[in-house]
């Protein structure tokens, strides 16, 4: 059996001298989306359209083991719906998947709608 060995100048660095692992905000972007479109997704399984989110990411550094992240996310609902409920899931979603797939702690996920679709009306013109 062969025995595994440290990289070769890793041997005496401390622990917390070797470097960091840092998880880019645009990583935790994508992240946080995904999970959103996931959560309206499996909330309006229907919805012919596909589910839209953008994020924005503000850091903290000062939990370990990667931060604290802050998100916004804007989101595309489908009409008629709960708006509120919506938001709780999406709000849910977002901080469980950042949490497991990042390690970050998620103190805020503040949720703006930006757009409500009505499948119903598509084809319908509009009248001024």
């Amino acid at each position: 059996m062969a025995a595994v060995s440290a990289p070769a100048g890793a041997a005496g660095v401390p622990a917390g001298e070797r470097g960091a692992t840092v998880v880019a905000d645009r990583v935790v972007a994508k992240i946080a989306a995904r999970a959103a479109r996931e959560a309206l997704r499996a909330a309006c399984p229907g919805d012919p359209t596909d589910a839209h989110a953008t994020v924005t990411v503000r850091r903290r550094d000062v939990r370990p083991p990667f931060g604290e992240a802050r998100l916004h996310l804007a989101v595309e609902l489908g009409y008629p719906v709960d708006i509120g409920v919506h938001a709780r899931l999406v709000r849910r979603h977002v901080t469980e998947r950042v949490r497991e797939l990042a390690g970050m702690a998620v103190s805020e996920v503040a949720v703006r709608v930006e757009r409500l679709h009505s499948p119903l009306l598509a084809d319908r013109e509009w009248v001024r």
